[in-house]
Formats: C-alpha cells, structure tokens, sequence
C-alpha cells in the first residue's frame, strides 16, 4: 500500500515525521518498506506567468518572453519549448537557483540576447518523465510563490509491506485509524452525506449465490461528462498512490478504493441489459476483461452478469463489453461485498493481480459498502455532472462477527508483562473495539472491518502492538533442562551434515517447488503432483529429486565466477504412491543430494590441477557412509551419464545414485564442466549398527599379492563381495591396487592384481597355513568367475 503523506495527514497529523513517522508504523506491524520524497531538492523556482512571447533574432526554434515572476518588473527569458505562449503559468527558476543535477541557473546570453532565468518542464524539476514541453500550471497558480509550496513537492511517499491479514489498513482512512490509535491524536474521517436522487432510473439486483456475494449495492447516474477532467489534486494522490489517470469516472473509482479500502466498479449503464445477477460461472462461459484478456471461465468463479452475459469477474475486473468509455452518458455504478473465499486464488489462477483482488481476498469492510457508494456519487457528480437515481441495495446473510474473550491473566502469561485492566481498556478504546467486562474478563466485539479478530490471541497482538514492542521486557529465558537419550542404532542429522561441511561442502535450501522441465529432465517423472496455487508460474509442480536445485545453485554460482562449488542439499521429496503413507496417495521420503564441480582441491602450487570426477565423489559418499560398506553397481538414472553412473547398494538394498551428470543436461544449462552428484535416501545415512567388540592382533601381518585374468565385463563389485564373503578366517583383507588390459592379456579380458592381509589373533601363521588360504581364494575366483592366475 503506497500513500502520500500530506494526503494522511488530511485525516490525522502527528507531530512525528520523517524516520520517526516510519519507525513508529513499522513498530507497529505496518511495516515501512521505502520511503522517498515526491521531487528531489531544487530552490529558487516559483510559479510565474508568461507575459509575453517574440521570435529570437537569431534563432529559429528559441523564443524570448517576458515573464512575470511576482516581483514587479518582468523578465526576460529566453525559451525553447514549444509549447511557450503568453497566458500560460509555468514554473520559472530565478538566477542563483539550482536544479536537480547539480544545474545551476544565472543571468546568461543565449545567442545574443540575455535570458535571466529559466522555464521549466517537468523533468528538469525531476517530478516526471515528460520533457515534451513547459509543465503548464493551473490559470489560478498564485504568481511568486513557491513551486515547491504550490504542487505539495516536500510530500513524501511511502510503501508499505502489509501483513495478510491487516486488510483494513489497505486505505488511507485504514492507515489513518491506526495512526490514531499509536498516538492517541483523533482522527477526521470524510463525512459521507446521502445523495438524494433526482430521477427513478435503478437498474433490479439479483443475488444468485448470496453465499459469496451477500451485499450489492448500485445506482443508475444519467447525464455524466465522461469528458470531463479529472481535477490536478485528485489526479495528484492518486500518482502518488502509484495509480495511472484514466478518466475522471474511472479516476474516482480508484480514488475512493484508497481513500475507504472499498473496491468499486462503473458500468456504461447503456450497456447492460436487464437485473444485475451476482452468480457463480455456468460451465463453457467465457468473458473478455478490461485488460483485453479472453477467459473460459471454472464454474467456481463468481460472476457479475447482467440478463444477457457476464459483464465482470466479480471483485476482479470487469468486463470490456460494459466498460464506461468517453461516449459515455449514464453509468450504473457498484460497491458490493465479497466473501474472501469467493475471491481468493481466482485471479493468480488466470494469470493476474488487480487492486480489487488483493482488497477483496483479505477482507473489505461490509459496513461500508452503501458509504463508499455515497461518496463516489457525489465525487462524479461534483466532476462529471449528472443526476443520481435511487440506490439498489441487495442483502442476504453478512458475516458475522463473534464476540471474542479476553482474559488479563492470559495477557500476562504471553506478554510475559502485566497491565492492568484500565490500561489494557484504554488500548482498545484507541483501537475503537468495542468491550463489556464480565468479571475481570474483557468481551470484545470486532468492528466488521477487523477480519483478522477472531481468536483471544489476536486481541493480546493488538494489545502488544500498541503497547509498543520495545517497552516489553525480554528476560534472558530460564528452564530446566533434560538431556534427551540418543539411541546407538542411529546418528543424528547434525553429524551427517557435519561430516559434508567437513568435507568441503556448504548446505543450501531450495524451494521444494520446482520447474516442471526439472522433473523431467533429473528424474524422468511423469506423474507430476501439481500445486493448485503456485507462488510463481515457474514453480508449478512439487520435487522428486533434489537435483534439480542443485544444478540451479550451480549455475548461479558460476554466474558470480566460483570455478569450484561444493553443495549439498537434504529436504523431502513428493511421489504419488504409496499405500500406508502418513498423506494418502502420496509418499514423501529424506533425501540428501551433493554436487561437486571444478576442480578436484583448491588452487595450490604442491599438486597439478584437475577436475573432480566420478570417485572423488564416490569417496565423500563411502566417507559419509562410514562405518557401513556400501556396494556400488552399474545402473542408469535420468540424470546422469549412462557410462558413468553406479547404484548404491546397503545390505543388498538400493539407496541411492552416484555419477556424472548426463552431457545432455550439462549443455542445455549451460554448465563449462561436468559436475558430479550423489543423491541417497536420508534414512540409509542416519543408520548406524551397535559397536561390537573385536580382538587386535598382536602377530605379525602376512601379505600376499594375488593377480588373476577375468572376463573385461565383469564388475569389480560383484568380485570383492564374493571374495569378502568367501573368505578363510586367517584372511583380514583385500584390496585391488591395480587394473591392467593391453600387451601379455588375452583380447576382452583384463587384469585384476589383489592385496591379501593375513593374520592370527593367536600364532604367527606358518608358510602352508598361508598358501592353503591362497589357494582356497584361487579356487574360488576360479569356479565363480572363470579367473585364471596370471603368470
């Protein structure tokens, strides 16, 4: 909500300004978020009067005038607007003045001919964009006085960051009710006077669904100038509101939606035909709104629709078919209530915001529909002329607003600070909450402006608020403390991310909504679970990988030029599945996912660089592990490289996927090198086995180097795990130390050479004990895998 602040203090001014004013709003909830000044400093301009205007001697497009500047001699300016003539009041800086830019202005020839000062357009005075011509000033602009004075530049703006549920704070008479309150200043509200009508044209209301429109007010106005103006000081709040002038009809509408917080709409009156029906959507109905937009429209989709067609999406916009335009004559003018359900989500389904929506979703004032009804009467008519008939005034069932109790002592235990009952109902009677005590309890009656009252919690906010949040003491808390018991059968998560972050890694924290083309790009997913209401168009579906995200934070990195990134990332992610899960039909597992790009260590003079590949990865993920033994095997995932990718297998289980990412994913994001990720369920992560006790060995260690020929397709994991469990007792390890394939092996076979630690936990192994256990391994290796002893 952005408002001007002399417009404000029309309604309430304290004495506070400046970062004071703005600190004591945010302070109070409605936060501050800009502040800036309606035109930069410039001095010495005023309002002057163009006396005269002659062709310069020398010059074809520049003009001298004289101009009156309030001081009694004219001046003599040369000019070269083209808009310049005698009659016209403009703003004039006088020798000695300074302008925006640093330009300062002093008596000067231009071309021969002296010009002591200089006409203005609205740009060189930094208010606007236009530089097509003069800023032309109104015919009864007071000569001499103060530019600055005259067009209210010292104004400053503010924005406001409003909190969904302070809807009543979406207007200046909203803001200024607040500001009341803060300060205790009373506030001068607009009084609204009825409009009697002067003809008996009214146009029948019909509520259709009085559920979600139970109040709608309307009245026909004949005779209107839709050409008419709209008057500078309404044009200027609403610039200053952030609002574009349209048309004066179109202009007040806006301006009374500031000005009370009730959207409006202004039909063409010749348009319509037949009642007014307030309808949800029929099935197939379509609409063409003022913004040009074509929608089919869902049947839950309230309608404002006339006998014929639908004519606005209700508290919306409406339609283009019925809009005033400047042929207008005779309007029918609307100020209804909407429910906030009726409203909320319909526009961002289709694309689009409106003032109206973001008013109407939160909660409008259903007390003062009939108000701002009168007032944007009397506003057209005081601008537009016209004759105002009766008013329509439709109503079914408003909601209601249910007395809420407060008790002191619970005041007490929340705010941690004790106020008495006279204090806290002198904080009520500024917020103008109506209250009877019963016994030391408070029974509050929110006013039907205050949709977010509804619970005893949200009256001990209020009482906060205005309070003030600073004068609540924050005590260092005290409890007493257990420490909780932490099983051996797992680890925690802190240990797990400890371990990455000891690894290099920084931990990141994405959305866990995502592109579509995310999903089917890193994990092939098909059966996307959809969000009804994205918070952006882009993150339209929920994850099933935490690749994606990953690969994002990558390229943003290298954006910034961070040649070596480490991430990692643990969150859940969302499968539609699942019989037995805790959200029916869906399933929504821990994963940890970690990237690694660049280069494999950081940039040092001891050690020649290279990339980070597939078992550097591999290593973090077997350190991360540890002390489990995972076993990895060939397998192919939509993300990564069909070569050079593994599954992760724990206890003959998959949990997870380790490689390359896929070329085709590394060229369409754009990423110089390849990166390498990891993604593992959390569970498998978290699970530890109890310590067992084992025997140390005090005899000498026996080792053997054993090299035998294989197949060149088979997997080295499937060998180790054979030999692991086929191993004699004496036997404490094995270990591949290397891999040969070329000159003195058979074609499509390879070399594996083995280290093999023997030891006793009793005696020194004799020579035959040690060659009884080779052999038993060559044997093996013989029968299982086809192995012959390389020689």
């Amino acid at each position: 909500m952005k408002f001007s602040e002399t417009w404000l203090r029309s309604f309430v001014d304290p004495a506070c300004s400046g970062h004071e004013f703005s600190h004591m709003l945010t302070m109070a909830g409605l936060e501050v978020e800009h502040e800036e000044s309606v035109a930069p400093f410039f001095d010495k301009v005023v309002v002057a009067e163009i006396v005269a205007v002659e062709a310069h001697p020398d010059a074809d497009r520049l003009r001298v005038c004289r101009v009156d500047v309030g001081t009694g001699e004219p001046l003599q300016i040369v000019c070269g607007a083209p808009n310049a003539a005698a009659g016209l009041r403009v703003p004039c800086a006088l020798a000695g003045a300074e302008l925006p830019g640093g330009l300062a202005i002093r008596v000067a020839r231009v071309r021969g001919v002296e010009s002591s000062g200089m006409l203005c357009s609205a740009r060189e005075l930094g208010i606007a964009e236009d530089a097509s011509g003069l800023l032309v000033l109104a015919d009864d602009a007071p000569v001499g006085e103060d530019i600055r004075r005259h067009l209210d530049l010292d104004d400053r703006l503010r924005l406001l960051k409003l909190t969904p549920n302070r809807a009543d704070c979406l207007s200046l008479e909203g803001i200024a009710r607040e500001v009341s309150a803060l300060t205790g200043i009373p506030a001068r509200f607009v009084e609204v006077r009825e409009v009697e009508p002067s003809i008996s044209s009214k146009r029948p209301v019909v509520l259709d669904a009085p559920q979600a429109c139970p109040r709608y007010c309307g009245r026909v106005i004949a005779g209107v100038d839709a050409r008419a103006p709209t008057p500078a000081w309404l044009r200027r709040r609403l610039e200053r509101s952030g609002i574009r002038p349209i048309s004066a009809l179109v202009d007040v509408s806006n301006y009374v939606m500031l000005e009370l917080g009730q959207p409006l709409h202004v039909f063409d009156n010749q348009r319509l035909g037949g009642a007014i029906h307030a309808r949800m959507a029929r099935p197939g109905e379509t609409i063409l709104l003022l913004n040009e937009q074509t929608l089919e429209l869902d049947e839950d989709v309230l309608l404002i629709a006339d006998d014929l067609h639908p004519v606005a999406m209700a508290g919306i916009m409406g339609g283009e078919d019925s809009g005033v335009t400047l042929a207008t004559t005779e309007v029918f003018v609307e100020s209804a209530f909407f429910t906030p359900a009726a409203v909320a989500g319909r526009a961002r389904r289709y694309g689009f915001v409106s003032d109206a929506s973001h008013r109407f979703e939160r909660g409008v004032d259903f007390a003062g529909t009939r108000r701002a009804l009168e007032r944007a009467t009397r506003l057209i008519l005081e601008i537009c002329g016209g004759q105002a008939g009766p008013v329509t005034d439709a109503l079914a069932k408003l909601p209601e607003r249910r007395p809420v109790r407060l008790r002191p002592e619970r005041v007490a235990r929340v705010l941690g600070v004790e106020l008495d009952a006279g204090r806290i109902g002198e904080l009520f009677g500024r917020l103008a909450l109506p209250f009877s005590r019963d016994g030391d309890d408070f029974v509050v009656s929110p006013p039907s402006y205050r949709f977010d009252i509804e619970i005893e919690e949200d009256l001990i906010e209020e009482i906060a608020r205005l309070h003030g949040y600073e004068n609540i003491p924050a005590p260092a808390p005290r409890a007493l403390l257990a420490m909780l018991p932490q099983s051996e059968h797992s680890r925690p998560l802190t240990c797990v991310r400890q371990t990455l972050a000891d690894a290099g890694y920084q931990e990141v924290v994405n959305y866990a909504f995502v592109e579509e083309a995310w999903e089917s790009d890193f994990a092939g997913n098909t059966r996307l679970i959809r969000l009804a209401n994205p918070i952006a168009s882009q993150l339209a579906v929920m994850r099933s990988s935490l690749i994606g995200g990953l690969v994002a934070n990558l390229a943003a990195n290298l954006k910034r030029r961070q040649s070596r990134v480490r991430l990692f990332e643990t969150g859940r992610c969302f499968f539609r599945d699942a019989a037995g899960s805790p959200v029916p039909g869906f399933r929504q597992p821990w994963k940890l996912t970690a990237l690694a790009y660049g280069p494999a260590l950081p940039e040092q003079w001891a050690t020649p660089p290279r990339n980070v590949d597939f078992f550097d990865i591999k290593g973090d993920l077997e350190l991360l592990l540890a002390p489990l033994a995972a076993r990895f095997e060939k397998g192919t995932h939509p993300a990564l490289h069909p070569g050079r990718s593994a599954r992760v297998l724990l206890d003959g289980e998959p949990v997870g996927i380790v490689g390359e990412l896929h070329p085709q994913w590394q060229q369409k994001y754009e990423l110089p090198l390849v990166p390498v990720v990891f993604e593992i369920d959390l569970d498998a992560l978290t699970r530890a086995r109890l310590p067992q006790y084992a025997e140390l060995s005090k005899q000498p260690v026996v080792i053997r180097d054993l090299a035998v020929v294989v197949d060149q397709g088979l997997e080295l994991g499937a060998l180790l795990e054979g030999l692991e469990q086929h191993r004699p007792p004496i036997v404490r390890e094995v270990t591949l130390f290397d891999v040969y394939a070329g000159r003195g092996v058979e074609a499509g076979r390879k070399s594996l050479a083995f280290r093999i630690l023997m030891q006793d936990t009793q005696k020194t192994l004799l020579e035959a004990e040690v060659e009884v256990a080779i052999q038993q391994l060559v044997a093996y290796l013989k029968e299982a895998f086809a192995a012959e002893l390389r020689v």
